[in-house]
């Protein structure tokens, strides 16, 4: 046999199923909605085979002794800056919160970047120094990396590419398939902050006050939610709601679980400035993205428990019960609206908010 590379004619590719009406990438296809879902299914699985899956932020792998989490991320944030943060602290934060939604604690962190020529020397170094805060803070270090450097236009000046691995306390099992119906849906505070600030600057609109980036690491959170009844089985489901915000979280775990959520639009935490926001950009707020929230599908007869653990946390002190599952219509979810109708709420097609993470 030829130790030599098979050549691959890429016109003798063809997708297992089409992917809408385009042939090429658009922006859409990295917003966390549809368009990504398909482009995972339809592209990336059969590619890759069954090893990978779309419903898990993270992987979780055997090894002796016990599970441990492993999980990716790139981040392409335009702006670099934004009100309370940047590109460094969210990649540090975002891939913490991937893992901590699997229930893992993290153990260690890697960091590539990919570098346009001309960027500013200061710029990136505020950036590495942010990051190494974020980890410090967070209690994980950033332990290899690497750095690669483009032509002018190649990267919109910097591009983060992030890897984390933690380790799974023995007997937690946590993952989309787990929520069943009846678990209470609880979100851990303020909805739509991140997605806005971004906005704030990359528009250049003045919304009358600050609104603030909620970019936090969410670990510790998750381990107060586990340990808050003896039973680390209680939490069955968790999701950090980022890009397509809580509506692509819930219906991911509904679509995984092949149960319904209903969730109480009232009970929503949506802060003043950015429901006026969203309203001025013609945006919903529940689809915005967040990075430093979780949604948690809960046994009922422990939620409460759970709920008085989240707020015992200074990242979790508004966290709130909005919703629960239900055995009917599994797949979807449901919102009931203030003035007590229903509506079926579904994500968007692509992105509200393209470069937000």
């Amino acid at each position: 046999m030829s130790d030599r590379p098979v050549a691959i004619d890429p016109s003798d590719w063809v997708c297992p199923l089409p992917l809408r009406e385009t042939k090429r990438i658009v922006l859409g296809h990295g917003g966390g909605g549809i368009l990504s879902e398909e482009l995972i299914e339809n592209l990336f699985l059969p590619a890759f085979g069954s090893a990978g899956g779309p419903s898990r932020d993270s992987a979780l792998l055997q090894v002796s002794g016990g599970q441990i989490a492993l999980t990716t991320d790139s981040y392409v944030v335009n702006p670099l800056f934004f009100p309370g943060g940047n590109i460094g602290d969210l990649a540090v934060n975002g891939t913490i919160n991937d893992l901590a939604c699997s229930g893992a604690q993290p153990l260690g962190l890697t960091a590539g970047f990919i570098i346009e020529e001309g960027l500013e020397l200061e710029v990136l170094g505020a950036i590495a120094q942010t990051m190494g805060k974020a980890a410090d803070h967070a209690g994980v270090g950033i332990v290899t990396g690497d750095t690669k450097v483009v032509g002018k236009g190649g990267a919109d000046g910097l591009f983060v590419n992030t890897a984390g691995v933690g380790v799974v306390p023995d007997g937690v099992r946590i993952g989309p398939e787990q929520a069943r119906p009846g678990d209470h849906i609880i979100v851990s505070g303020n909805v739509g902050e991140h997605g806005v600030a971004i906005m704030s600057v990359r528009e250049g609109i003045d919304f009358g006050t600050a609104v603030t980036t909620d970019s936090a690491p969410l670990h510790r959170l998750v381990a107060a939610m586990l340990a808050a009844t003896g039973d680390p089985n209680v939490v069955h489901a968790l999701r950090d709601p980022t890009r397509g915000g809580l509506v692509a979280a819930t219906v991911e775990i509904a679509r995984t679980a092949g149960i319904g959520v209903e969730l109480d639009e009232g009970r929503i935490p949506v802060p003043e400035t950015v429901s006026s926001a969203c309203s001025f950009l013609g945006l919903d707020p529940l689809q915005v993205a967040n990075e430093g929230k979780l949604v948690a599908f809960v046994d009922p007869a422990h939620s409460e428990a759970v709920l008085e653990a989240m707020r015992s946390r200074p990242e979790a002190a508004g966290a709130v019960i909005i919703g629960r599952a239900v055995a009917e219509h599994p797949g979807m979810v449901v919102g009931l609206t203030p003035f007590g109708t229903t509506r079926v709420i579904e994500r968007e097609l692509g992105e509200q908010l393209p470069r937000i993470c």
